[in-house]
This record gives C-alpha cells, sequence and structure tokens, in this order.
C-alpha cells in the first residue's frame, strides 16, 4: 500500500470520527438536498451511539459464524470427518439461500423483535465465505508439508494448530473478511425489526423524503466497509509476509 493510499485512508477514518461525533459541523453540505426546513443532519437519536450498536452486532455476528465455520471446516478436512462435507456445505449455504428480509420474517415469530433476528441473519450469511475459506486454505496445505510433521513427531493435534492453521490463515482471513463485509450491509435491514444501527438513518429518510438522511446513513455504512475492508486486508498481507507468500494469493 502506498503512502498515498495510506493518507487517504487515514484522512477518511477522520473525518468518519468527525462526522459521527460531531455531525452538526458538516450541515452546510446536506442542507441542499433538504425542502420544507427538513433538518439537514439526522436528529432522531446519536449517529455515534448507533454507529456502535451497528459494528456491534455486525462484529458478534460475525465471531459466532466464525466459531461455527472454522468448527466444521476443521472438522470436515480430518479423515473422520470427511463423509460429512456435503452435508456441512448444504448447512452453511442456507443462510445464502433465502434472502435477508425472508430470514428477519421467519426469525421474528420465533424470537421477537429487535437484535435477535437482525443476529440470526447475520450469522447465517456469515458462515459460507469462512467456511469455504478455511477449507481452501487447510487443503492448500502441501502433503509434503505435512509429512514433514509427522517425521518430527508432531501429532494430529499438532500438525493442525502449529502447521496446518498457520500456514491457511491468510485465506482463512480473507473469508473473514468478506464475511464482515456482506455483515455491515445486510445490518442495515435489521432497524426494520427495531434492532439499533445505522438502519434507522437510512429508514428514517425514506420515511420522511428526506435524502439527506438517507445519504448519512449509506456514506457512514459505505466508509466503515472501505476502512475495515482495508484494515483486514491489510492483516491478511502481514500474515502471508510472515509466512513469506505473495500478497496476491489472499487478496
Amino acid at each position: 500500500m502506498t503512502g498515498r493510499s495510506l493518507l487517504w485512508r487515514a484522512a477518511a477514518l477522520v473525518l468518519l470520527a468527525l462526522f459521527i461525533t460531531a455531525p452538526q459541523l458538516f450541515a452546510f453540505a446536506f442542507e441542499p438536498l433538504t425542502a420544507n426546513g427538513a433538518p439537514a443532519i439526522y436528529n432522531q437519536g446519536s449517529l455515534l451511539s448507533l454507529t456502535l450498536s451497528h459494528l456491534r452486532i455486525v462484529f458478534l455476528a460475525t465471531l459466532a459464524s466464525t466459531i461455527l465455520a472454522l468448527g466444521l471446516g476443521i472438522f470436515v478436512t480430518r479423515p473422520s470427518g470427511r463423509e460429512f462435507l456435503p452435508l456441512s456445505r448444504s448447512l452453511v449455504n442456507i443462510g445464502q439461500t433465502f434472502p435477508p428480509v425472508a430470514v428477519l420474517a421467519i426469525a421474528v415469530p420465533l424470537v421477537g423483535f429487535g437484535e435477535k433476528p437482525t443476529f440470526i441473519a447475520l450469522f447465517l450469511y456469515g458462515l459460507l465465505p469462512t467456511f469455504e475459506n478455511t477449507l481452501t486454505g487447510l487443503m492448500e496445505v502441501s502433503p509434503q508439508t505435512l509429512e514433514a510433521a509427522k517425521g518430527m513427531g508432531m501429532n494430529p493435534r499438532q500438525r493442525l494448530f502449529q502447521v496446518e492453521l498457520p500456514l491457511a490463515l491468510p485465506v482463512i482471513l480473507a473469508g473473514i473478511r468478506l464475511s464482515v463485509i456482506i455483515s455491515l450491509g445486510t445490518a442495515t435491514i435489521g432497524s426494520t425489526v427495531a434492532a439499533k444501527g445505522l438502519g434507522e438513518v437510512i429508514i428514517a429518510g425514506l420515511q420522511s423524503n428526506n435524502v439527506a438522511f438517507v445519504l448519512q446513513g449509506g456514506l457512514v455504512v459505505a466508509l466503515l466497509a472501505v476502512l475495515i475492508h482495508d484494515g483486514l486486508g491489510m492483516a491478511e498481507r502481514f500474515v502471508a509476509g510472515k509466512l513469506g507468500r505473495p500478497a496476491d494469493e489472499v487478496s
């Protein structure tokens, strides 16, 4: 990443932090998008609070889906679990089969309104990228490397934690990165079922025909996605560099 790219990303981070903590400073930029004396800045809640709530539900759902997907990926790449690979693939594909709105519609009668149905939708949508990348990363470990580890006296558990997972980590991180970005965007619809998040700003703008609100919610989500995508990408490249792998193999 060049110095200019880092400068732009640092500027975007500062801009985002200023906007969600002191949005009134940017009122002049959004006033041309309002009509009939409508407020230029979202005034039905704290943008900072909504952003933190949005990130919180994304983090929790991603953490849960990563734990399950990683566990399944490890299990089906072991000799005792290979026969369960087709079943595991079917399970993690459930989230991609139904639209997020359909998942929410099914979850609300079961768990009620709020964060829970949103968590379920994000959890299901986050499984597939991490699971598939875990499979890819583990299967890419060369048999020669495993044989060398075995020749050194490592048992299967040691080979997994000291050889396979470290070598597969850059690819697994790429799957987690994709899962996070999907969840960041999908979480906006959680506001339709009373979950706190940046979707509130967008929905408020649509209901009041206030383009400024819609743009504010969309811009914050977009900047979060870009910054988190880049941050996780840097982590992948760092890990790949430590392993002596070209960065473009995992990007």
